[in-house]
């Protein structure tokens, strides 16, 4: 296995988050206990380890009217290991000009790497005029738009996460660079066609294990995806080590496992 594995989504959750009703169903799937006290940065590291994983980018969570990890929080938990994890910011997308602001602060004052607002927390598609000013605002300060697509495993509408709509997003702005989390499923065709369209949208594989990715995803991967599919993780929802499971049956060869694990993330999130 290659040397170094960058996770490119995971959360070192508050207990706000972890504990959040919006996600009782994905604990049916997990069977995971809620904690009852907050988790510390060194469990987080402590998992990345157990996996070989060298780095993860954690995200904030903001949802209406509920900041589940604050921008601040996740600049702290940086702190606390810097070495290994990198700041991913979000913002209120109801509010434009603050969410301007903060992302600006996000990136030249906190040192994150890139911005993340889920459609399906929003019940908006991404082509939702709310988005626009994040869009013009990491196209400025030149770093990446990371979102979900697919179905959401909370009980909220999925539709806003096919990816085709990143398709309009990506005409308008063809300066951004656009990350779609967890595989897309079950329009994974559509993820793929828009990566095949568009120069900087890329792919990640968080929310599923190895074994569990899509045949048409793993096709992709091996050949002409090679450099537009991100190793990801959902943690906590699955640990590295969980989410590494059934890599080696993937097939890849050396070359594109290293592309696959951690070079692509390195270029896409400018980590180097």
């Amino acid at each position: 296995m290659p040397h170094e594995i960058v996770d490119a989504w995971a959360q070192h959750p508050t207990l706000r988050h972890i504990t959040d009703p919006i996600f009782a169903s994905l604990r049916r799937w997990t069977k995971s206990a809620v904690p009852t006290e907050e988790l510390p940065v060194s469990l987080t590291t402590a998992l990345m380890d157990e996996a070989g994983v060298g780095r993860a980018l954690i995200s904030a969570w903001v949802a209406p009217r509920n900041v589940m990890i604050s921008n601040d929080e996740v600049a702290s938990f940086v702190r606390q290991a810097p070495e290994r994890l990198i700041g991913v910011g979000s913002v209120d997308i109801a509010r434009p000009m603050a969410a301007v602001r903060e992302i600006r602060r996000c990136v030249t004052e906190l040192g994150f790497k890139a911005i993340r607002v889920l459609p399906w927390l929003w019940e908006v598609p991404p082509t939702d005029r709310r988005f626009y000013p994040v869009y013009t605002a990491c196209c400025d300060l030149g770093v990446p738009f990371c979102t979900q697509i697919g179905h959401t495993g909370p009980l909220m509408p999925s539709e806003v996460g096919r990816p085709i709509y990143l398709d309009q997003v990506l005409i308008d702005f063809p300066e951004l660079t656009v990350v779609g989390g967890h595989i897309g499923y079950p329009w994974t065709d559509e993820a793929i066609a828009v990566a095949d369209k568009h120069e900087r949208f890329f792919i990640d594989t968080s929310a599923y294990t190895a074994r569990r990715y899509p045949p048409a995803l793993v096709d992709y991967l091996r050949g002409r995806g090679r450099t537009k599919v991100l190793f990801g993780t959902n943690y906590p929802m699955i640990t590295p080590a969980q989410a590494l499971n059934g890599l080696d049956a993937l097939g890849l060869d050396e070359d594109t496992a290293a592309l696959f694990l951690a070079g692509n993330a390195r270029r896409v999130f400018g980590l180097d």
